[in-house]
């Protein structure tokens, strides 16, 4: 964490600049895609380090601080939209003991309450689900919608009406309006039983198809909240019914005037709980912060028997009217904070550093555990990330470590209890465990790659992985446990051109055991069906470092011919060869000698094809063996000319700049679906530009558009542009 008293002013402007990005991109992870990258552990010690920061630079504050959202957009959601007549807030967050004392005396001190004078709190476990707000008008459930944002949410009525927990009339002595708030989720044992049957039912499907059923290739839920968010978003309610999806209340938005039966949060909870509507069987009032803390502890201590997931306890001041008065500070209430649970940790012996290959020849280390229970789950498995957190932990075979786990983040080693023990320190390889070539980081990076490229065997496994997957050549049938077992039958040992020649096979692929005669004639089909390929989804296929998707297109659209990138790689490669960097010379001239070298030779004109790109494609060509992969692949296949097709839009001709975080999309896709709506990407605005298209965080470009009078749209309405083009 970044100590703020270290930093300039600049400095702290920077950093605040790159949190803010990073704790929305992980919001937006979490909240709307429900796939969290990092535990709650890491997420809040971002959050505190943007605290800090702003707390000793308040003049920095940014109009995207984090302090100032709650959840994320849902501008992308296919479901429809509903915005909350109360806002949905979100909770401030206590770590330790000391910052629930802290926040005690905040309340007492802004209540004026005398010295020595406790405010009673609800205390009551904090579900880790999907926030949602159910409405109900005249006794009648009328409306339910996700948090969202907190303003605008989706809805989601039809599906809750499946929810059993949820009633849909409540009694005679409910107010007339009452928005009822709380979380909904899956219990362990269901979530582990809906896992169960997504696979059983998609091995049934696989037979039904006639194909060899590889379990790796299901997508299950990774944990009960996911499963939770992703059975109530549903488009489909049926789906939703067929899930064991529940709800605990925990407050209230909307009441009708007159309408709180009770003057204080627990008896209001009561109430709900008298309706028919579930609370917390855990809540319970605590006259002062000692007895709060106590039932931390116990709910603490209850944690792993629970029946759902819960992240920690939710403390409220209990008067109703003390909460009226403290009110609320931008996302947060004063009279409300939730006091985290640490990340579940567990110690055990590190038996043994496994190194593995990836598809770019990235050697990643990989702890083998002496395995243990963590949060419920036996973990015999941990990342080590790289040559350089190896040796900040100065881990070993042999030492003990206490290993981290939160959620479905990878479990980590967060320390090494005998780091002072005598034994030897590890060696990370300078060779590829693989194939033997020399393994490397290039300058400025942390990562150790293999050297070897396409002749490596675990790489030339993992780039078929990718050759054949959904996003480049999109070949059905060949999953990795297939494609495994075809490479060490010697069947495709020799590059993807082998997946052509596979119809050799076909009797020897009948005999092997799994296989019928209709799956290897649809996989056959499938892999002819590829025989004459887009050249962008072959190029990206390849695997070749720098070369994802958009850079494949960009470079397609000025070569057009696939088959004249080698003599271009060549020619770049000559160049760089004859144009060396001047000891003398400053960096910025000869970058942009090179840089104009890329785009003339490889005849493009998009500001995605860099430096990297030239460089990556002369290294690839350079070496015999690739260009070898290559000759081969093309006398099997015969990519046709790559032909931009340009859609009749309301953008054509125009020239647009997209500036600010794109949630839904990255910053190249977004340049390929203007250029194929017939408009141009800029990267700056001016006089010529005809719109702007603005994401959260938008900054100088966002404020000139406006100087300058151009139309501003935000993502939604361009992805509304996309999907009505001709």
């Amino acid at each position: 964490m970044t100590n703020p008293t270290t930093l300039t002013e600049a400095e702290a402007a920077n950093r605040l600049m790159r949190l803010a990005k990073e704790i929305a991109k992980h919001n937006r992870l979490y909240h709307a895609n429900d796939a969290p990258e990092i535990s709650d552990a890491a997420f809040d010690a971002l959050v505190r380090e943007n605290n800090a920061l702003e707390a000793a630079f308040p003049h920095l504050i940014r109009a995207d601080s984090p302090n100032a959202q709650v959840g994320a957009s849902v501008a992308t959601s296919a479901l429809a939209k509903v915005r909350h007549e109360k806002r949905m807030m979100s909770l401030d967050n206590a770590f330790a003991d000391e910052d629930v004392e802290d926040f005690a005396a905040r309340v007492r001190r802004f209540l004026a309450l005398p010295e020595g004078e406790a405010v009673a709190m609800t205390a009551e476990d904090k579900i880790d689900g999907l926030s949602l707000s159910i409405r109900y008008e005249d006794r009648t459930l009328v409306r339910a919608a996700t948090r969202g944002d907190g303003e605008v949410g989706e809805d989601v009525t039809a599906n809750v009406r499946y929810i059993a927990d949820i009633p849909q009339t409540l009694p005679q002595d409910a107010p007339d309006i009452v928005e009822v708030r709380g979380e909904v989720y899956m219990e362990k044992a269901a979530f582990t039983a809906l896992n169960a049957r997504l696979m059983a039912e998609a091995q049934t499907a696989a037979e039904a198809r006639g194909e060899p059923f590889d379990p790796d290739g299901v997508r299950q839920f990774a944990n009960p909240r996911n499963a939770a968010a992703g059975s109530l978003r549903q488009k489909d309610a049926s789906v939703t019914a067929s899930r064991p999806l529940r709800f605990l209340a925990h407050g209230w938005g909307v009441v009708s005037e007159g309408g709180l039966p009770a003057q204080t949060q627990y008896g209001v909870m009561k109430a709900l709980e008298r309706w028919g509507i579930p609370v917390s069987p855990r809540l319970v009032v605590c006259p002062d912060s000692a007895a709060m803390l106590a039932q931390y502890r116990e709910i603490q201590r209850q944690r792993a028997d629970l029946p759902y997931d819960i992240d920690g306890v939710v403390y409220k001041v209990d008067r109703l009217d003390w909460q009226e008065r403290l009110g609320f500070v931008a996302k947060a209430p004063r009279w409300a904070i939730a006091h985290k649970f640490p990340a579940e940790q567990a110690e055990t012996t590190l038996e043994a550093i496994d190194i593995q290959v990836g598809r770019t020849g990235k050697l990643t280390p990989v702890g083998r555990l002496k395995p243990v229970t963590v949060g419920g789950v036996v973990v015999s498995n941990v990342t080590l990330h790289n040559r350089d957190e190896i040796a900040r932990l100065g881990v070993r075979p042999g030492d003990r470590v206490i290993i981290q786990r939160a959620g479905d983040v990878i479990p980590q080693v967060v320390d090494n209890l005998t780091r002072d023990e005598a034994r030897a320190p590890f060696f990370f390889p300078d060779h590829c465990p693989e194939c033997g070539s020399e393994a490397v980081a290039e300058e400025g990076e942390v990562d150790v790659r293999c050297t070897a490229g396409l002749i490596c065997p675990a790489q030339r496994i993992e780039r078929l992985n990718h050759f054949v997957s959904r996003v480049a050549m999109d070949i059905d049938g060949l999953g990795d446990k297939t494609i495994r077992e075809f490479f060490a039958l010697g069947w495709l040992d020799k590059g993807p051109a082998d997946i052509f020649r596979l119809k050799a096979h076909r009797d020897d692929i009948l005999s092997r055991e799994g296989w019928k005669e209709k799956s290897v004639d649809n996989l056959l089909n499938a892999i002819e069906d590829r025989r004459q390929p887009d050249a962008a989804r072959l190029l990206f296929g390849l695997g070749i470092r720098h070369v994802g998707a958009v850079t494949a297109r960009d470079l397609m659209k000025g070569l057009r011919d696939l088959h004249r990138l080698p003599a271009k790689a060549a020619e770049f490669g000559a160049y760089r060869a004859d144009h060396p960097q001047g000891e003398q010379e400053k960096p910025s001239p000869f970058a942009a000698r090179m840089l104009k070298a890329v785009k003339e030779i490889f005849e493009v004109t998009t500001d995605g094809i860099g430096i990297a790109v030239g460089h990556a494609l002369a290294d690839f060509f350079h070496e015999e063996h690739n260009v070898a992969v290559w000759d081969d692949l093309l006398g099997e296949v015969s990519p046709p000319l790559y032909v931009v097709e340009v859609k009749a839009s309301t953008v054509s001709g125009k020239t647009i700049v997209f500036t600010g975080k794109l949630e839904t999309m990255s910053r190249d896709e977004a340049k390929a679906q203007a250029e194929a709506l017939g408009a141009r990407a800029a990267g700056s605005v001016s006089a010529a530009t005809d719109l702007v298209v603005a994401g959260p965080g938008a900054g100088s470009k966002l404020k000139k558009a406006a100087e300058l009078g151009i139309e501003v749209i935000d993502e939604a309405a361009w992805a509304e542009i996309v999907k009505s083009a001709g």
